[in-house]
């Protein structure tokens, strides 16, 4: 669909309106010079100038006119509804791939959160974020064009006829011209996609993601916790035995009733060991519950997001092609006339 025909009548009949004024005024010139002082030339010429202004603002409307109508021409192309198409079935391919996921067993899967694990779900935290960010400029943008471009043509397609002192013989204008019909169909249909479950979806899945990575962090910090534990106690260990073995000859000539002299560093490293076996226990139960919280917050949700992600994007297949259809019936008629 050519973006021109998409253009209607309406500039150009300004055009010619706008000549004929310019014409009539020239043709009057050419009266007056003959029995008017010279004084009317210069007001001829003020209004050879407004004619003149109006005239190429005119055309720069129509040159953006042009490029607005250019984009709504390549809007209803083929291939944005089958882009959307396209991405409804990978989406739905991928819906099928998670719904098979539910059944997975992950009782052989690592325990713990690697680096790299930690890592790559901070980066997919990142992309679902910005995902979640661009998808809604996409929707409130074009929702937000399309009524703007509606009530551009509302402020522009003004009936010639109203503007003129004498009606110039033309063809009766329609009451709509068909971008307007064809706009305001776009904008129907633009109101009625299930954005907002897309929205909620993408939104609660980046919620989800944020929340495993929290409690991977928490995870982290435990095992680095336990990691400084360990190694105090191999240091105070370590310590107890070298002060024993410097000290263990002395040890034996003296009095069997004095006080042990290694007491208090036993003491430190039985109160090491047990602090780090309860630091272990709460790392493995960490780890447990991070494991088992992500696997079913992934089961439910990805099922929903993948399920919302279809069905928007099935929904604009839609649209695209019921815009190219209505695009097609209003420029067939004008192709079968020329």
């Amino acid at each position: 669909m050519s973006y021109r025909y998409l253009r209607t009548d309406n500039t150009n009949q300004k055009i010619v309106c706008l000549l004929i004024e310019l014409t009539s005024h020239f043709v009057k010139s050419v009266f007056v010079r003959s029995i008017e002082p010279t004084g009317r030339w210069d007001e001829l010429g003020n209004t050879w100038a407004e004619i003149s202004t109006g005239l190429r603002n005119l055309l720069c409307i129509i040159n953006y006119f042009d490029s607005l109508m250019q984009d709504v021409a390549t809007a209803v192309d083929p291939w944005m509804a089958k882009m959307w198409e396209t991405m409804s079935m990978h989406h739905k391919a991928q819906l099928k791939i998670v719904d098979d996921l539910r059944s997975l067993d992950i009782s052989q899967s690592p325990s713990e959160t690697s680096d790299e694990h930690h890592g790559r779900t901070v980066q997919l935290w990142n992309v679902v974020e910005e995902w979640d960010s661009q998808f809604r400029k996409l929707v409130t943008h074009k929702k937000e064009y399309i009524k703007a471009l509606n009530s551009w043509l509302k402020l522009n397609l003004i009936p010639i006829e109203s503007s003129l002192k004498e009606k110039v013989s033309s063809p009766p204008r329609v009451a709509r011209p068909p971008i307007q019909s064809l706009l305001l169909a776009w904008q129907e249909h633009l109101e009625k996609l299930p954005d907002e479950f897309a929205r909620s979806a993408i939104s609660t899945f980046a919620h989800i993601i944020k929340n495993i990575m929290l409690h991977q962090e928490d995870e982290v910090k435990m095992k680095m916790k336990c990691e400084g534990t360990r190694k105090e106690l191999s240091r105070k260990t370590q310590d107890l035995k070298d002060s024993f073995n410097k000290h263990k000859d002395i040890g034996r000539s003296e009095d069997a009733n004095q006080k042990d002299p290694f007491i208090d560093k036993q003491i430190i490293v039985e109160s090491l060991k047990k602090r780090l076996e309860e630091e272990l226990e709460a790392h493995h139960r960490q780890c447990r519950q991070v494991r088992d919280k992500s696997i079913v917050s992934l089961k439910t949700h990805l099922p929903e997001l993948f399920r919302a992600m279809s069905d928007f994007t099935s929904a604009c297949s839609i649209m695209y092609r019921k815009l190219q259809s209505i695009a097609q019936s209003q420029n067939n008629p004008a192709r079968g006339s020329s």
